[in-house]
């Protein structure tokens, strides 16, 4: 994958766009684990104050994607077997409880969720990891958003979805291109609003997890 161009960032929620913009360097592995992660460097891509950049350093520490150390500085964290183990239990349970708060509603994101599954499958027919990435999680956020709970979309938010995914590719090879018919089965049992959907996107997510 390509590194992230830098581009202009808007003045509003600064932290939270430096830090997506940390996270997409991780993840497209512009900085490896162990590497080093320059406050100043990335203020001064940015056009920033370091201000912002430490705030965004600090809430990649909370989700365990960075490491701070005495004299060293900040760097990405080594990720293991346990984090990748540990961090998609909680997000299958999180997307369970937001199809048991979105199913009376869901229809009215029906459309939504088949246009990110469409486009996924033609992604997948092109090669495009990238972008199959991409519509995967959109179309799980998606989801997420339906559920109409600020509190929990903000939770699954801070999990790092996106790094955690490719982390999970990388490492076992997961055939995503699959998702999509995974995603079209979802999409019907939402349909007629079966009490086994929960369960179902509970355990399509879980897919994603290493094996015990």
């Amino acid at each position: 994958m390509n590194a992230p161009t830098a581009a202009p960032l808007l003045r509003t929620g600064l932290a939270d766009q430096i830090r997506e913009f940390i996270v997409d360097g991780i993840s497209s592995g512009r900085w490896q684990p162990g590497e080093r992660v320059v406050e100043r460097r990335i203020a001064a891509e940015l056009g920033v104050s370091q201000g912002p950049v430490r705030e965004a350093l600090r809430q990649l520490e909370a989700q365990r994607l960075i490491e701070s150390l005495p004299n060293r500085g900040a760097r990405v964290r080594d990720f293991t077997e346990r984090d990748l183990a540990e961090i998609f239990p909680v997000r299958a349970g999180l997307e369970r409880t937001a199809v048991e708060l979105a199913l009376p509603q869901i229809s009215d994101c029906l459309d939504a969720l088949e246009v990110h599954n469409r486009r996924l499958g033609e992604a997948a027919r092109n090669g495009d990891l990238p972008e199959q990435m991409r519509l995967s999680i959109a179309f799980h956020r998606e989801i997420v958003e339906a559920a109409g709970n600020r509190l929990l979309v903000s939770v699954w938010e801070g999990l790092g979805i996106e790094l955690w995914t490719t982390l999970s590719l990388r490492l076992h090879e997961t055939e995503i291109y699959s998702k999509s018919a995974e995603h079209a089965e979802l999409i019907e049992a939402f349909r007629r609003r079966d009490p086994q959907a929960p369960q179902l996107l509970h355990d399509h997510v879980m897919n994603y997890a290493p094996a015990s």
